[in-house]
């Protein structure tokens, strides 16, 4: 098997091209190449390309790891004070600025997170240790690129973040998911929202808000524990979880990570529950032959055993308050393909 190879993160970038351009403030002319290195404890040398006076690109090289910036030209441009102070930060051209509260960062600072802030300034107090200093840092062609990401969402406008706790982008890592649901997840608990519903993706989302406009709505992906934990740790009150039967189906199943890598465990949990109410064998084994739950719904309706679908829920909604020690009052709502509610938690006895 190829061994992925590892990058290094936006902040890093910055950082190596904040190091040049004060090299170049000091020296008068910019560095071919400068050396950084980076939280994980690994040396960065860039190659760095002056774009004008004192303002210093690298082109960011993710390794292996489908970054939406890989190959991307990062730049940074340092403006001295004339005494001595702190290094403040300024979004260039795709760099975005924060609008909503619940971030790492205050409103109308620039989306430059913590670590890469304390990166650039490193890198400026190892060339001028006691001068204020302004930082500005761009990213060709950020501003077209954030409409791709999570920023919109998270109240990031105008540009890609600066991101990066490491220095290092490791390839195929899950931790930057994750970490980007929690950060919303804040996000939504700063502006006061109590309850929250955690939707697997765009599809559920869509659907959710057609029925419940005022709701606010995470994607969780795949990563169902992961947004409970969340949940619990920003202090809602209540979740809603909804979306179509193959993800619920796994969680009624006990699976808090449903990505098909992790194992299937769809059909398995649907027969059992069918079998509670007397289905006929011939339907579950319809049911455990089929290639997607959503397939089954007009053929368990024929049947007449749609009721299933919320004892689905309710298997969904044990296990999630499991998870959570019962901190929070957790809710399923599961949608067919075209959005239509067709099974929820809390409806009763259905083994009758």
């Amino acid at each position: 098997m190829k061994q992925l190879r590892s990058g290094f993160t936006t902040g890093a970038c910055a950082a190596a091209c904040a190091l040049a351009s004060c090299l170049w403030l000091r020296d008068g002319e910019c560095p071919d190449k400068v050396e950084i290195v980076v939280p994980e404890g690994k040396a960065y040398a860039p190659l760095i390309r002056a774009l004008e006076p004192y303002r210093c690109a690298v082109t960011k090289d993710s390794g292996d790891d489908p970054d939406i910036t890989n190959g991307c030209e990062v730049w940074a441009e340092v403006k001295l004070g004339a005494a001595e102070g702190e290094v403040t930060f300024k979004a260039g051209e795709g760099v975005g600025t924060v609008t909503r509260p619940g971030l790492k960062l205050p409103q109308g600072e620039a989306a430059i997170n913590p670590v890469p802030r304390q990166m650039i300034a490193s890198a400026v107090h190892s060339v001028f240790p006691r001068r204020a200093a302004e930082v500005t840092v761009g990213i060709a062609g950020g501003r077209e690129l954030a409409l791709k990401t999570f920023n919109p969402r998270l109240g990031v406008e105008g540009g890609l973040s600066v991101l990066g706790t490491t220095g290092v982008v490791h390839p195929m890592s899950e931790s930057a998911l994750t970490d980007t649901i929690r950060l919303e997840m804040s996000m939504r608990a700063a502006e006061g929202a109590k309850q929250i519903a955690l939707v697997f993706g765009a599809q559920g989302e869509n659907a959710l808000k057609r029925l419940m406009p005022e709701i606010d709505c995470v994607q969780m992906s795949n990563f169902v524990g992961e947004a409970l934990d969340a949940a619990v740790e920003c202090g809602f009150e209540r979740a809603l979880i909804a979306g179509q039967p193959g993800k619920l189906a796994k969680l009624a199943g006990g699976s808090m990570q449903t990505h098909s890598k992790y194992g299937d465990g769809r059909r398995e949990p649907l027969c059992a529950m069918l079998a509670l109410m007397g289905a006929p064998k011939e339907l579950l084994i319809k049911t455990l032959a089929s290639n997607t739950l959503d397939g089954m719904i007009p053929v368990i309706d024929a049947y007449g055993y749609g009721a299933v679908w919320n004892m689905v829920c309710d298997r969904a909604v044990m296990y999630a308050r499991q998870r959570t020690g019962d901190k929070l009052l957790v809710d399923a709502l599961m949608l067919d393909g075209a959005g239509n509610v067709i099974g929820r938690s809390g409806e009763g006895d259905r083994n009758e």
